[in-house]
């Protein structure tokens, strides 16, 4: 079973997410910790204000209030209106009441509930001690209440709240602690999961780096070897991440392509310089040249002195431009010259048949093309044209630049072909693979041309033939305009 990929961008968002989660655990828990602090803190330092603000006037205020009361009989009845004691007492059992609701502890609880207690036993003490006030003769039991009951029990309850103050302020003293002692341990907590979070990182970006550098490393050795010519390397990326094998079947695609093309460039090249040598050897014909050396040696014999002059010259000019000193490309006007020395050297022996114009422009001399293009045309003018005939026969080579081609004609008018035979050589001329054995020796010579040019212009150059029987043939040339 294949194992499956993981992608690099997984493998670093799993990183990520392995430094981010634990550092949001913790940021969200020292924010909760914090808040759970800050609010019992809150509430505690309230509890403490609030109870602290009776602690202070609570005594003060009722004992003075009904001392006034029970000595001086005049204000009695104006103090007794106004009912101050009762509302400070109300207010205060709301207020412990409230702290008492929402006490927690124990002991607050068992606090606040002594001192709502206190508070309702002063609230009728003070209720029955103003109710006598008014009544005459009752000064001495009066004040004797106000000594053992408000007095002793507003002390009591002073005394009540003081010790509530003191646990809550204890309380308090421990909340400290306990956030001291919570703090310690969240650093502690952080301190470790930092630690963590930097072995995992350590250990997955050591486990990532080596992944990604394995491979690019397998990737450089491979591209090296292809670099140097071996196109039959592979790139194997076992346990890379799903980039890199990405890369490495790009890669391998990449050289399977580029030795194909390389396999195909030399087969191209070696198809090239074959047909280059057949094409040369067929100009170097030994019937041409022996042929060509008779009718010098007929002329030599003959006394033709200037007529030997221009065969040898022509046949000079014929042979230099064949070799060309193993170039491929010669100019315009070095590839008319040569077929004009094939001309004459032809029409010396053909005089009687054979007659030829070349009109092509100056401005075409300094273009380049393939050498060896148009006088195979020009030979398979004259042989399988002209000369299968009856009469004079005309050869004529023009040519001109047409949107950035080189068009050149070669035209006769000798015998012609039937439709069958043009159709016959056109296919010949334009096959993949020509079998020499059963060609006629025209489209074997086309052939070669058109493959040659082919080859090195492009598939869509070549030699197009249009031929009508009795009234001659035309091959037209195009190849892409390029100057020297």
């Amino acid at each position: 079973m294949k194992k499956k990929k993981t992608s690099l961008s997984s493998r670093l968002n799993v990183m990520v997410a392995v430094c981010l989660i634990p550092l949001l655990v913790i940021a969200f828990y020292l924010i909760i910790m914090l808040y759970r602090f800050s609010e019992r803190y809150d509430e505690t330092v309230q509890n403490i204000t609030t109870a602290n603000e009776y602690n202070l006037d609570l005594k003060e205020q009722v004992d003075y209030t009904m001392y006034i009361i029970v000595v001086n009989s005049e204000r009695a009845d104006e103090l007794v209106d106004t009912a101050a004691p009762q509302l400070l007492i109300t207010q205060a059992q709301e207020d412990f009441k409230r702290l008492y609701d929402n006490a927690g502890a124990s002991y607050a609880k068992n606090n606040l509930q002594r001192i709502l207690k206190s508070l309702q036993s002063l609230e009728t003490s003070v209720a029955e001690i103003k109710q006598d006030a008014t009544v005459t003769g009752n000064y001495d039991r009066n004040l004797e209440r106000l000594d053992l009951d408000i007095r002793v029990q507003t002390e009591l309850i002073q005394d009540q709240i003081q010790e509530y103050i003191y646990h809550e302020a204890s309380d308090l003293e421990a909340l400290r602690e306990g956030i001291r002692r919570d703090v310690t341990t969240a650093i502690e907590i952080t301190i470790a999961c930092i630690l963590i979070i930097l072995v995992s990182t350590l250990l997955l970006s050591r486990k990532i780096s080596h992944n990604l550098t394995k491979g690019i490393d397998q990737l450089r050795m491979v591209t090296r070897k292809a670099g140097h010519g071996d196109f039959a390397v592979r790139a194997s990326l076992e346990d890379g991440d799903e980039e890199l094998e990405e890369l490495a079947d790009g890669f391998n695609q990449m050289v399977e392509r580029i030795g194909n093309l390389v396999e195909d460039i030399q087969v191209e090249q070696l198809n090239l310089r074959t047909t280059e040598q057949k094409l040369l050897q067929a100009q170097i014909n030994p019937h041409f040249l022996y042929n060509t050396l008779d009718a010098i040696i007929w002329l030599a014999e003959a006394g033709e002195k200037e007529q030997v002059i221009m065969m040898v010259t022509a046949l000079s000019d014929f042979f230099r431009t064949t070799l060309s000193k193993g170039r491929d490309y010669i100019t315009v006007e070095e590839e008319e010259s040569h077929i004009r020395s094939y001309l004459q050297i032809q029409q010396f022996r053909y005089q009687d048949i054979l007659e030829y114009e070349i009109d092509i422009p100056k401005e075409m001399h300094e273009y380049q093309i393939l050498k060896l293009t148009l006088q195979p045309l020009v030979e398979n003018a004259l042989y399988h044209g002209i000369k299968n005939k009856r009469g004079m026969g005309h050869i004529r080579v023009s040519g001109h630049i047409d949107s950035g081609y080189l068009v050149f004609l070669v035209t006769d008018n000798g015998l012609g072909m039937t439709p069958e035979k043009l159709a016959e050589v056109q296919e010949e001329m334009n096959s993949d693979h020509l079998d020499e054995r059963n060609t006629d020796p025209s489209g074997f010579g086309l052939y070669n041309v058109v493959q040659r040019i082919k080859l090195n212009y492009g598939p869509q150059y070549g030699i197009w033939i249009s031929s009508t029987y009795g009234e001659g043939t035309e091959a037209r040339v195009e190849i892409p305009a390029i100057k020297k």
